[in-house]
Parts: structure tokens; C-alpha cells; sequence
């Protein structure tokens, strides 16, 4: 496999490739947990915090995405400067902290504020995570492994709602934020106990006003990076969309809310036959090829389901399953063009790998909230503003991805 002169020329300790994998999964999939978990828990917290406005529940997601899209901005630069191991591990005491005030949350208030400040915390091990990959890979390589570890932590979301589910039962929805607690812990000490820095002293940039504006003007002025972020915003958009009315669209419209988890969980392990492909072909075929593709299909696919939902067309008995096939296809597209457009965008951007996966994670994110958070408050009983939501953002990008070279 091909690897980056950086990591060729450096004295960095290598990890067993199975367990990196496995490491780098976990950090991944602590973020996705802190998402999905809530998923089950978010009728009781509507209930007993805003029940006269339930869809605000919702926000609990979306302003953790926003807290993760702005604590990005900081993530990358503090580890192009302090290193990369420090720096996710002082992501994860903030992203701690939060959720261990979270615990004792009594407002809607309260509990968005702690969510927000424990998104923060997790723009560590998302975005410093990434970084530690572009230290040592690059480009189809770089795909290829980002393929393969969304493809081992896929097993964490499905499972998400499930866990979430138990520990509601036990401790009611606020002992989801002991979960939260224990990944986080245990993400640290794996992390620091097995993983060498990979970001040599020498290669360390200066935590400074006039170093970060270069790297910044750099990564913003690079008109391949912005079209990449662009896409990527497009597609985190439609998919927090979907997550944040799938507990209302499972439950409310089609009935399944009782059995929303194992409903949630089934999509998640099926759309995660993206990723083994993705990293089968992804050598072969490029990552440019495979995402554009991956856009054309969901374009297609969404406007097919918006046009079964509008017409009413479809018997009673096959509406549920229409709509769980077309939101396994969102998740699949996910898993083909995420990690593609993110080697694409940071495929020039080695040497300042930090603040380029920063600005590019936190432009795309924070936007991305702005597309869902709208969607979220839409939800009108049916599927129609979430699938319209999918259409055009994934016809934008299916658009947007003609500019784009491997």
C-alpha cells in the first residue's frame, strides 16, 4: 500500500495494522454513538423537558453537530502545534465534562448547552483522528483505509439506539450520558497507551496568528479543497437530516416506534455494504468516480420515493418498506463518498493536515446543520421534507462533482 513520505521518512512506532484500524474505528465511532444513542431517548426527553413543542427535542442532535462543526476550527490547528496525541486526548476530557453535566440537565435549556460543549470536545477525536491518517497516508490509499475503518465501527451506530434503549430502561434518558462517559475513557486510554505520536516535534507549527492565516488563506483559496467541502456539506446536510426525524418518521409515521432500535440497526448494517465496496474498488475506479456515482444513485432513488409518496400510489403494506430501502440508500451513499471526498480534499494538504481536515470539517458540518436543523423543525408527519431535503442536495452534488479530479 502506498504511504506518505512523511510517514516513510519518520521514526513513528507502526501500530499492528489491525489494531490501528480498530483504535481509529473506535475514536470514529464514539462520535457517531454520541448521535445515534440519543436517538431512543429523545420522546421521553420531548415529555419531560418541551412537551409543548416536541420536535425541539431534535435539537439535541443538531446542536451537537454544530458544537463538533465549530470546535473543529480549533481541533486541527492545536494539533498541528501541540501533536496529535495530546490533542484528542484534551478533546475527549471537554467532550467528558459535558456529558457528565448533561447527567443532571432539568431544562431543555440546559441539557442543548451541554450537548453543545460536548460536541466541541468531539471535534477531537474526529477531526485530530483524521489528521493521524493523513500523517501516514495519502490519496486512494488514505480512501481506502478511512473506507475500512467506517466499515469495522459501522457495528457501533446499528447497535447505538439498542444500547441507548437499555441504559433508558435502567437510568432513564439521562444514563445515555454514561455511555457517553465510557467511550470516551476508554478512547483515551487506548489511544494513549498504544498509539505513538505521529507528528514529529520538527514538523509542528506554532499555535500562532500569522502561521494559522497562511495555512487558512491556503486551504480556502485552493478551489479543489472548497468544491470538496461544498459536496461534503451537502452530504452531511441530507444524512442529519434523516437522523434527526428518523426516531418521529420510524415511530409516528409508520408505526415502528418500539421497535425503532433494531429497525435502526438493520439499516445501519445493510448501508454498511457501502463501505466494503468503497474499499474493494476504491484503487480501481477512484474516489472522484465512485462518489459522483454514488450521487447519480441517490438522486434516482429519491426521486423515484418522492414520487411514490406524493402519488400515494403504493398499498398500505409496502409504504414502510419503500421508506426503509430509500433511507438504507442515504446511509450507503454516506459510506461511498465520505470518506472519498475527504482524501480528496485533504490530498494536497499533508503539510498542514490539522487545519486543513479543521476547515474543512467544520465548514461542512456547521453548514450542514443549517440544511438539517430546518428539515428537523418541517416534520409534518411524513417523509416528504426529508426526502425533498436528500433530491436536491444530492442533485447539487451529483452537479458540483463534474469539477472535481481524482
Amino acid at each position: 500500500m502506498h504511504q506518505s513520505a512523511n510517514f516513510q521518512h519518520s521514526p513513528v512506532r507502526r501500530l499492528p495494522m489491525p489494531e490501528f484500524i480498530a483504535m481509529l474505528a473506535f475514536l470514529f465511532a464514539t462520535i457517531a454513538f454520541s448521535i445515534d444513542a440519543m436517538l431512543p431517548a429523545l420522546p421521553e426527553i420531548a415529555t419531560a423537558l418541551t412537551p409543548d413543542n416536541v420536535n425541539r427535542a431534535q435539537l439535541i442532535l443538531t446542536v451537537f453537530v454544530a458544537g463538533m462543526g465549530i470546535g473543529t476550527l480549533f481541533a486541527g490547528p492545536i494539533s498541528d502545534a501541540i501533536g496529535r496525541k495530546r490533542a484528542i486526548t484534551i478533546g475527549f476530557i471537554i467532550y467528558s465534562c459535558a456529558a457528565f453535566a448533561a447527567l443532571f440537565a432539568n431544562s431543555i435549556e440546559f441539557l442543548l448547552v451541554a450537548r453543545f460543549i460536548q460536541g466541541l470536545g468531539a471535534a477531537g477525536p474526529r477531526i485530530v483522528g483524521l489528521a493521524l491518517v493523513r500523517d501516514l497516508y495519502e490519496g486512494r490509499a488514505m480512501a481506502r483505509i478511512t473506507s475500512i475503518v467506517m466499515m469495522v465501527f459501522i457495528i457501533v451506530p446499528a447497535l447505538a439506539p439498542a444500547i441507548g434503549a437499555g441504559m433508558i430502561r435502567l437510568a432513564g434518558w439521562h444514563g445515555v450520558f454514561i455511555g457517553f462517559l465510557a467511550f470516551a475513557l476508554i478512547g483515551a486510554t487506548w489511544l494513549n497507551l498504544r498509539q505513538a505520536e505521529t507528528l514529529a516535534p520538527a514538523r509542528r507549527r506554532p499555535l500562532q496568528i500569522t502561521p494559522l492565516k497562511e495555512a487558512a488563506r491556503e486551504v480556502l483559496s485552493n478551489r479543489h479543497v472548497m468544491m470538496c467541502t461544498l459536496i461534503l456539506t451537502l452530504g452531511f446536510g441530507q444524512m442529519f437530516a434523516l437522523l434527526s426525524s428518523a426516531q418521529q418518521l420510524f415511530g409516528e409515521a409508520y408505526g415502528k416506534g418500539a421497535n425503532f432500535p433494531y429497525w435502526f440497526a438493520g439499516m445501519a448494517l445493510l448501508s454498511g455494504s457501502g463501505t466494503v465496496l468503497n474499499a474493494i474498488f476504491v484503487l480501481r475506479f477512484g474516489m472522484r468516480r465512485i462518489a459522483r456515482w454514488a450521487y447519480i444513485m441517490q438522486t434516482c432513488v429519491s426521486s423515484i420515493m418522492l414520487l411514490l409518496v406524493l402519488t400515494g400510489v403504493l398499498p398500505e403494506w409496502l409504504e414502510f418498506p419503500a421508506f426503509f430501502i430509500w433511507a438504507v440508500s442515504v446511509f450507503f451513499m454516506a459510506g461511498v463518498t465520505f470518506g472519498n471526498l475527504n482524501a480528496l480534499a485533504l490530498q494536497t494538504m499533508g503539510h498542514i493536515a490539522g487545519t486543513a481536515a479543521s476547515l474543512v470539517a467544520a465548514i461542512s458540518t456547521v453548514l450542514a446543520t443549517l440544511i438539517a436543523a430546518p428539515v428537523g423543525l418541517l416534520y409534518n408527519g411524513t417523509a416528504v421534507p426529508v426526502i425533498c431535503a436528500t433530491l436536491i442536495c444530492s442533485g447539487l452534488a451529483w452537479f458540483m462533482m463534474r469539477y472535481l479530479t481524482d
